[in-house]
């Protein structure tokens, strides 16, 4: 007999799928999730010192998982020391396996490795921030997977900006729509507090947002490397149309 899942009480008292959240950052993902009602567990991150390698999450205890393994090792603008970094996106699918929920989603770039984990039906979706409500030209890919026949869809933005800004991304710089990158400069550097403010904005986080214990350069990377807010909400409510 299949273990229990636990679900706990959203917006309302409605119940709310329990999710696992994988290499979480600082949880900009699991932010528009817990918007949308989910309950978010977040799991071992090495930002935090944890180490995906070595967790073992347990069966039948999710409803779903979500996570966005590192992008480094696929990105068009890796470098020498970027492209060493590991493909940890078979992390993503070892522990879904282990995991067993009813669904999945994972977020990454174009060019990252399809999972798939064993047992899932997977549907792709692309998807660009302006075109769900935010300010950036910022393009990310999302995995969904599931056992039903559901269809997972991004609502599109009616009305959206027809002049997006540069993409937010964690070296400090913004790229032009060129996919060049605008380099140093006291708009663009990485040691600003203005730079953090700036992809604060940009990234859609409510004013006054901010990551005490980190350096400014830290916070910078941290930013740059975390799902839009904006974004992040066209996906849990794609999924949450998906699951119900």
């Amino acid at each position: 007999m299949p273990a229990l899942r636990r679900r706990g009480a959203g917006a309302g008292g409605a119940v709310s799928d329990l999710v696992l959240s994988l290499f979480p950052g600082i949880g900009l993902l699991d932010m528009a999730f817990e918007e949308e009602g989910f309950v978010v567990v977040r799991g071992p991150d090495l930002l935090w010192g944890g180490d995906i390698k070595r967790f073992h999450p347990p069966a039948g205890k999710f409803d779903g998982v979500i996570g966005g393994p590192p992008c480094q090792p696929f990105a068009k603008t890796r470098n020498f020391h970027s492209s060493s970094q590991a493909d940890l996106i078979c992390e993503f699918v070892r522990c879904v396996e282990l995991a067993d929920p009813r669904w999945w989603l994972m977020e990454n770039v174009p060019g990252a490795t399809p999972p798939s984990p064993h047992g899932y039906r997977v549907q792709r979706q692309a998807v660009k921030d302006f075109a769900v409500g935010g300010l950036t030209m910022r393009l990310r890919h999302f995995w969904f997977g599931d056992r039903g026949v559901r269809r997972f869809e991004i609502r599109w933005s009616a009305l959206h900006t027809t002049d997006p800004q540069a993409t937010v991304i964690a070296g400090g710089a913004s790229r032009r729509r060129d996919g060049t990158r605008y380099r140093g400069g006291k708009n663009y550097g990485a040691k600003t507090t203005w730079a953090f403010a700036r992809g604060c904005a940009l990234q859609g986080l409510p004013q006054g947002f901010d990551l005490p214990a980190f350096t400014v350069r830290a916070k910078v990377s941290a930013i740059g490397n975390g799902v839009p807010l904006p974004m992040g909400r066209a996906v849990a409510q794609a999924v949450r149309r998906a699951v119900v």
